[in-house]
């Protein structure tokens, strides 16, 4: 390890204890309360003390101290949306409207099986872990006939690279003979659907306090679902006590698709079938009205802000400053890396301030700040977890980042904060889920990258070589 890192034993209280001092330190608490130097004293699972200056005396038992000069720590980032499958197809179709990327691509989605869908897992969460990711959202929705256990082959592999997962189980019973847009084999019935979901809460949800695995009921989208499984999810997951996730007012197309199908908006909709309220998230929320975002607001619907695929398929701009004028609770998503190929968080830090500047006399609509709590704490609110991780605060779950900012790419910007949301992406040093290492100077310590990287190669290419064969 580098000479950086020091290990002390003394004797006295069992449970280990990770020191890192001499860092600045930006809490996101209520209060933004930041040190320009400053120390966070992890035991066991929890953040056990933090302030000012170096950590006080000296405690007892096992103790690990790193010396964090140069670098800040910050709570650990929260994806509150992706599509973790989409890691085999990126680079594909991309000079695509939303309505056409889905055609062009769901031949090929509908192809994945088990160990394809373990790679891209292994693919997508690896990357994020590696951009400082403590907790990830997936959104899995293409359940192909024969396929095998796709949910346990997510859930595994979040547990064996060690970060938080809430997985939306998602489902489609509309395909194209009833005027959806995936293959009629790709979807599901809508009693197979419920059914399938409810097995993978029973399965896979934990809903105790500093839970690895939480599940959700997440039907695709107004356009690749029936109102009755929208209806009846709904139900599932207020009977089960889960969340509740699906994609909304994502396009100008949606909108047109809404009016023409039910006589009525999105908002609307999703206020008919039960899909407004704060155990609700709705994923891009771009096209939004002023009647829209008081309704989120009243409800306490949340919102997962995707900057990078919101312009890669060219939807729009999400209306986030006005979203948080409202009280809306807003976290960021990487979404699917087949509309987000880098498929890392970092990047949405960077891309929600710029984006939400975009306009006239717009340099004040987003701040460093805020764009740093809309990757923290705002998806802690999002995700129903923000008593437990989004903040540094003693008693909250030890999911923090260490960020190099030592570097020549950040060495002539003094504010830390600034240096990591507009500056060049940040190297980790460390990444701690609930006190335990996830990545350690840079590299996972958890899994081996270049197996992952071998296996995501091959499971694209036999993904592509099914679809060209069709």
């Amino acid at each position: 390890m580098p000479e950086q890192y020091e290990t002390e034993t003394a004797a006295g209280a069992a449970e280990p204890r990770l020191v890192i001092e001499n860092c600045a330190v930006a809490t996101v608490d209520a209060h933004d309360t930041e040190y320009a130097t400053g120390h966070v004293v992890v035991r066991g699972d929890r953040i056990e003390a933090i302030g000012p200056g170096p950590a006080p005396g000296r405690p007892g038992g096992p103790v690990r101290r790193i010396d964090g000069t140069g670098q800040l720590v910050t709570p650990g980032l929260i994806n509150t949306h992706h599509h973790f499958y989409q890691w085999l197809t990126r680079g594909l179709a991309t000079e695509h409207h939303l309505f056409d990327w889905l055609v062009a691509l769901y031949p090929v989605w509908a192809r994945i099986d088990e160990p394809m869908v373990r790679a891209a897992a292994e693919g997508s969460l690896a990357t994020m872990a590696l951009g400082g990711v403590t907790t990830a959202a997936d959104h899995h929705y293409v359940h192909p006939r024969g396929a095998g256990d796709l949910t346990g082959a997510i859930v595994g592999t979040a547990r064996e690279i060690g970060v938080r997962l809430t997985l939306a189980r998602g489902s489609m019973d509309r395909g194209a003979a009833d005027g959806g847009l995936p293959p009629d084999f790709a979807v599901e019935s809508l009693d197979g659907a419920l059914a399938a979901t409810e097995e993978a809460i029973d399965r896979h949800h934990d809903p105790a306090p500093g839970a690895m695995t939480r599940i959700a009921v997440a039907p695709c989208s107004p356009f690749s679902v029936s109102t009755e499984l929208m209806r009846e999810g709904a139900a599932l997951a207020r009977r089960k006590g889960v969340r509740l996730h699906t994609h909304g007012s994502e396009t100008v197309e949606e909108e047109r698709f809404c009016h023409e199908r039910f006589g009525m908006g999105p908002t609307d909709y999703f206020a008919e079938t039960g899909w407004l309220g704060d155990d609700v998230w709705l994923a891009h929320c771009v096209h939004l009205n002023g009647a829209d975002i008081a309704a989120y607001a009243r409800t306490g619907t949340g919102v997962a802000h995707c900057p990078s695929s919101n312009a890669r398929l060219a939807a729009g701009i999400a209306p986030v400053p006005e979203l948080l004028a409202a009280g809306v609770p807003v976290g960021l998503g990487v979404d699917g890396t087949a509309s987000n190929e880098t498929g890392e968080l970092h990047t949405e830090l960077r891309n929600a301030l710029l984006v939400g500047r975009l306009g006239g006399r717009r340099a004040t609509a987003l701040t460093t700040r805020q764009a740093l709590r809309l990757g923290t704490y705002g998806g802690a609110r999002v995700l129903g977890r923000q008593t437990e991780t989004g903040s540094l605060e003693p008693g909250k779950l030890a999911d923090l980042v260490l960020w190099r900012l030592d570097t020549l790419a950040h060495s002539s910007i003094a504010d830390p904060v600034a240096a990591l949301v507009l500056g060049a992406p940040a190297p980790v040093t460390l990444s701690l889920v609930g006190g335990r290492p996830v990545v350690e100077d840079g590299r996972l310590v958890t899994v081996d990258e270049a197996a992952i990287a071998r296996a995501t190669r091959a499971e694209a290419g036999r993904l592509a070589g099914l679809a060209d064969a069709d």
